[in-house]
C-alpha cells in the first residue's frame, strides 16, 4: 500500500485548540515522513534520482508508458523524465514529491473541488486553468458537480483523497495545487478569510514581514488567530481560520475593511490600489481571493518557479530571519521532520466574524 512507503501512521486531529495539542500533532505528523526499509517493489523509481524524497513511487515500463506500482489504485504516468524545471528537476521527480507530501497535504484537499492548474510542458512553458475533469481521469477519483452560473452549466472538478490522485495531478501536468477555500458540504461558506500580501516591483521582503506584523497585531486585537505560510514566490498568505458560517461576500467585506484600515495606518508600505502601477513599492493586500471559486495555492504547493518553491507554513517568530525562496521540493523534508504540519490548526476552525465586525463597524448583512 501507498502508505508503507512513507511510514505513515494513522494520526487522529485533535478537536482542542490548545497549542500543545497542536505541536503534538506536528511532532506526529512530522515523523510520518521517515522513510523505512522495505522490499524493493519491481520496476523504477518515478524520481530522477537527485533528490532525496522519502516516498519513491516505482513504476513498470508499458507500451504506453508506466505503471505504478506498490498502490491501491491503478495509474498510468507518462515521460517521468522530462525536464519540468530550468534547475533540471522532473516531471518524475513533481509526482515522487506529490506522493511523499501527501500525509501533510491531503487534510488540506478533504472534501475540496480542485482547480487544475496544468504545465504541461513544464514550469517555463505555457501553462492553463482547467475546471473540468478531462473526462480520461482514473474511475476511482470522485468528481464534484458544482453550478455554474457563468457558464450556464455544471461543472466537474477532480478531488483528492489519496496519495494516487496527487500523482495524477502531476502526471497532468499541475505544478500546483489549487483548492476552493470552502469544502464541499458546505460550498458557499469559506473555511477561511486569506490575506494574501502581494509585494509589488520595488517592494522587499522586509516590507512584506513588517505588513504581515501589523496584520498579526490587528488580528489579535480582534482575538482572531491567523497563520502564515510563503507564497512560494516573494509573498505570505494569512489564513485566518473560520467556522462555515459565513458566506464569501462577508469574509471578503472582513478582509477589504481590515486592509483599508492597515493601509490607512502605514500607507508607506500597504496598498488596496488594483490599479497595478499605483501599487509600486508597497505590499498590495488582495482581498480578491475571497469569493467563490477563486483559489489559491494550497499549503505545501509547488510553484512554477525556478529552483522548484514550495508554498511553505511558516512559524511567526522566524518571518524576518528566512528566505521565503529557500523550501522547495528538494529542501522542505528537514523542516516537517522537525515541525510536521505547521498548518494544522488551520483546519480546526474554531472563529467566528461577528465580534470582529462589530468591532470594525461593518454592518450586519
Amino acid at each position: 500500500e501507498a502508505a508503507h512507503r512513507a511510514a505513515f501512521r494513522m494520526t487522529v486531529i485533535s478537536e482542542s485548540r490548545d497549542e500543545p495539542s497542536h505541536r503534538r500533532i506536528q511532532t506526529e505528523i512530522g515523523s510520518a515522513l521517515v522513510s523505512v526499509t522495505d522490499p524493493e517493489p519491481p520496476g523504477r523509481p518515478a524520481a530522477s534520482g537527485v533528490i532525496a524524497f522519502p516516498t519513491l513511487p516505482r513504476t513498470v515500463e508499458t507500451q504506453n508508458g508506466y505503471a505504478l506500482a506498490g498502490y491501491d489504485h491503478p495509474l498510468r504516468l507518462s515521460n517521468l523524465d522530462k525536464r519540468f524545471f530550468p534547475d533540471g528537476y522532473t516531471k518524475g521527480d513533481l509526482i515522487s514529491y506529490y506522493a511523499s507530501v501527501a500525509p501533510l497535504l491531503l487534510p488540506h484537499l478533504d472534501d475540496r473541488a480542485i482547480v487544475m492548474a496544468r504545465f504541461p510542458d513544464g514550469a517555463e512553458a505555457a501553462s492553463f486553468y482547467e475546471k473540468q475533469a478531462p473526462g480520461h481521469q482514473p474511475a476511482w477519483m470522485p468528481l464534484v458537480p458544482i453550478d455554474s452560473a457563468h457558464r450556464g452549466a455544471v461543472i466537474h472538478y477532480v478531488t483528492a483523497d489519496r496519495p494516487e490522485s496527487l500523482m495524477w495531478l502531476a502526471n497532468m501536468g499541475c505544478i500546483e495545487i489549487h483548492p476552493w477555500l470552502s469544502r464541499v458540504r458546505s460550498l458557499h461558506a469559506s473555511d477561511f478569510a486569506v490575506f494574501d500580501l502581494d509585494p509589488a516591483a520595488g517592494s522587499s521582503w522586509d516590507q512584506v514581514v513588517a505588513v504581515a506584523a501589523l496584520l498579526r497585531e490587528a488580528l489579535a486585537h480582534l482575538r482572531l488567530r491567523g497563520y502564515p505560510k510563503s507564497s512560494g514566490s516573494r509573498g505570505i498568505h494569512i489564513y485566518v481560520p473560520l467556522d462555515p458560517v459565513h458566506d464569501y461576500a462577508r469574509v471578503r467585506t472582513f478582509v477589504q475593511r481590515l486592509g483599508h484600515l492597515l493601509t490607512a495606518a502605514n500607507p508607506e508600505n500597504v496598498t488596496m490600489d488594483r490599479h497595478i502601477p499605483n501599487r509600486a513599492g508597497k505590499v498590495y493586500i488582495d482581498s480578491g481571493q475571497n469569493r467563490a471559486g477563486a483559489t489559491i495555492a494550497a499549503a505545501y504547493s509547488v510553484r512554477p518557479r525556478p529552483g522548484a518553491p514550495v508554498s511553505t507554513p511558516l512559524r511567526w517568530d522566524e518571518l524576518e530571519s528566512i528566505d521565503p525562496t529557500s523550501f522547495t521540493i528538494a529542501t522542505i523534508w528537514d523542516r516537517i521532520s522537525r515541525y510536521g504540519d505547521l498548518f494544522a490548526p488551520v483546519l480546526l476552525g474554531g472563529q467566528q466574524l461577528d465580534q470582529a465586525e462589530e468591532a470594525l463597524g461593518i454592518e450586519p448583512g
